[in-house]
């Protein structure tokens, strides 16, 4: 899963301060654990996670050789159990074409007025920002503040209003006004949100300005360090990445020092904007700041190649066969790291996500078993999650099947299955027609289902379902919940195990909660794909609406 932040991420770490750090195992502690005999349906998922998230795979990190093994088994899987190829030129895989980019050099910045320039100092006052469209970029514009740059109607804000941004510069906050809900404030607090939504303005640039408040969350020194860091997109023909077609570049951050000169003669002075930023609920004065912002930078390109691996079960039923129900899960973990912790640098993901591969995998076997469904289903394995969802995100672009006939995704990612899981939390299941479907699977295997624990964490908007949320898809993604021993299981495997290298098969995985899981998965998908109607989003909900998804006609009932 992508990095998550905030709350339950600094309770984790309180954690791993207090000390409640699990005890090292013996080899043969760990051999006794691994190796232990297990019912066949459980050795079954098992067997997948022990291949997966073996040292030998390096941490199947998206672009690597070790990934292209992992892809490789699953295809196979894929072909023992029946699934018919919906990858490219008939065969399982669908070639993603991967692009590593990162600011060369520390560019340059000035501000002029007046006929004078003042050029701004590299790492006190700005870093350049990376643009993965272009290898060089050289931007001259007026600059205009938008406040947080957020636009919802829904909550009667649009921080645009009254302000021309055609051929400009647009300066911004980071975050978003906190009466919005944390799915949503995650959406628009994301950067790229921020960058789309200025270049459907007329935007030609973007830069993000450093506050009080986002530097205790990220100090702009600590950005500084970082700033030549190396991301991933999907790449383009002529090489460079792939940005939103209304996206413009985010040009550079400002620190807070270079945000007051930014300001200095503007209307509203850089002290009475940086004291507002510091509201949970700033409300922001949009206006055209003085001068001309210059911001130069070149981008450098690094190629690689991946691939998702994608499987089908044709429908049954001569009109609803065409419509496809996706089942994702993500392929690749984050490879191995610089700095080993007790000796291991191998960065395993057992959980994260090896085992909602083979639950995909085990959901494929039980298809074929009881057989075929009304509508089709689609078993989809991506790559590329880790760098930002960037393999769904190509798929959502590149489907395989018309996009018009995906009529739902469920998604299996990191299920802590390190205890007997009481309820299960639907991400996203509030949001659609999906919900009372989940409901009716949870219910039948035993458990119930409850409302997200972490609702500031935004996690809908956190995992490969959202890419097709936003081709307007109705999808859910369902996780273990908190009841009884779960918050608890929860909290140590973020502070022990989440992106590190103990994330592997000495922890202790209840092999027949992963059967619960499966089951519960499976259940979810057969009732969608045997339903006289598609999903639809609940009348009136943001993202449904936002994306322009199929809307039903009446608002959700209650759970009864």
């Amino acid at each position: 899963m992508v990095r998550l932040f905030s709350t339950l991420s600094f309770l984790a770490l309180s954690s791993v301060a207090a000390g409640q750090t699990p005890p090292k195992l013996t080899p043969a502690e760990v051999n006794a654990r691994v190796n232990a005999p297990l019912p066949a349906d459980q050795a079954a998922v098992k067997a997948h996670v022990m291949f997966l998230a073996s040292d030998a795979l390096k941490g199947r990190e998206a672009g690597s050789p070790e990934y292209d093994i992992a892809a490789q088994y699953v295809a196979a899987q894929f072909y023992a159990a029946g699934l018919k190829p919906a990858g490219d030129d008939g065969g399982y895989l669908q070639r993603v074409p991967l692009v590593g980019y990162k600011v060369a050099g520390e560019g340059r910045a000035a501000l002029s007025r007046g006929g004078a320039a003042q050029p701004l100092k590299f790492g006190v006052d700005y870093i350049p920002g990376a643009n993965q469209a272009r290898a060089k970029t050289d931007v001259s514009a007026p600059v205009v503040f938008a406040g947080y740059g957020v636009v919802a109607p829904a909550y009667g804000r649009d921080d645009y209003r009254g302000l021309d941004v055609r051929g400009k510069i647009v300066a911004l906050v980071a975050g978003t006004p906190s009466k919005m809900s944390g799915e949503e404030r995650a959406f628009f607090g994301s950067n790229a949100t921020k960058a789309t939504l200025a270049g459907m303005r007329g935007a030609v640039g973007v830069v993000m300005l450093s506050t009080p408040r986002s530097e205790k969350l990220r100090p702009f020194a600590k950005s500084v360090e970082d700033y030549q860091g190396l991301r991933m997109t999907w790449a383009k023909p002529d090489g460079t990445g792939n940005l939103d077609a209304d996206a413009a570049p985010i040009l550079a951050t400002l620190s807070t020092a270079g945000a007051a000169k930014l300001f200095a003669g503007a209307k509203t002075p850089w002290s009475r904007m940086s004291k507002e930023a510091a509201k949970s609920d700033a409300r922001f004065v949009s206006e055209a700041l003085p001068g001309t912002l210059t911001v130069a930078s070149e981008t450098v390109f690094t190629p690689a190649t991946s691939s998702n691996v994608i499987g089908m079960i044709p429908g049954s039923d001569p009109a609803l066969g065409k419509e496809v129900v996706v089942l994702s899960a993500h392929l690749d973990h984050i490879g191995v790291s610089k700095k080993p912790v007790n000796g291991d640098a191998i960065n395993n993901g057992a959980l994260d996500d090896a085992i909602g591969i083979a639950s995909l995998i085990e959901e494929a076997k039980r298809f074929k078993a009881t057989g075929a469904p009304k509508r089709s289903i689609m078993f989809l394995a991506v790559t590329a999650e880790e760098k930002g969802l960037v393999g769904s995100d190509y798929f959502a672009n590149h489907p395989t099947v018309p996009l018009a006939n995906i009529v739902a995704d469920v998604n299996l990612d990191m299920p802590i299955l390190t205890y007997k899981f009481e309820d299960m939390v639907a991400f996203g299941g509030d949001r659609s027609s999906l919900g009372p479907i989940v409901r009716r699977a949870v219910g039948a295997i035993g458990v119930e289902l409850s409302p997200d624990p972490i609702p500031d964490e935004g996690i809908f908007v956190r995992s490969d379902h959202f890419r097709f949320v936003e081709k307007g898809v109705p999808s859910v993604f369902l996780w273990p919940g908190h009841k009884g021993a779960g918050k608890a299981a929860t909290t140590a495997f973020l502070a022990t195990d989440y992106h590190k290298p103990s994330d592997d098969l000495t922890q202790p995985i209840l092999w027949d909660q992963a059967v619960r899981f499966v089951d519960a998965n499976y259940r979810i998908a057969r009732e969608i794909a045997d339903a006289p109607t598609r999903p639809v989003w609940n009348k009136g909900d943001y993202f449904g609406t936002l994306f322009k998804g199929p809307m039903g006609f009446k608002e959700p009932m209650a759970a009864q």
